[in-house]
């Protein structure tokens, strides 16, 4: 195997990165994967396409706040909806 082929410098790569990519078995929580991150950033890949078409920054930076507001809620369990008109409310007092 030739060290500046593709394989070489993959096989390099990888033993350079070694202690992080066993760095799961030391610690029982860590996964292998990041399919958890991947699913949770996918409603902002969508929403990036369609961010598009918006006609103005100010409407892609309202549809980007929805987005973070739809998402925090999601990742703490709480139910989209309620929270949005939870924060609508505390953001409606004088």
């Amino acid at each position: 195997m030739v060290p500046k082929s593709k394989l070489g410098e993959a096989v390099h790569y990888t033993l350079r990165q070694w202690p992080k990519l066993i760095g799961y078995l030391d610690d029982g929580q860590l996964s292998i994967d990041n399919n958890c991150a991947e699913r949770a950033i996918k409603p902002f890949v969508i929403g990036r396409k369609n961010w598009q078409f918006s006609f103005n920054t100010s409407g892609a930076e309202s549809s980007a706040i929805l987005y973070s507001l739809i998402e925090t809620a999601k990742a703490n369990g709480l139910t989209p909806f309620d929270y949005v008109m939870h924060c609508l409310n505390e953001l409606a007092q004088p």
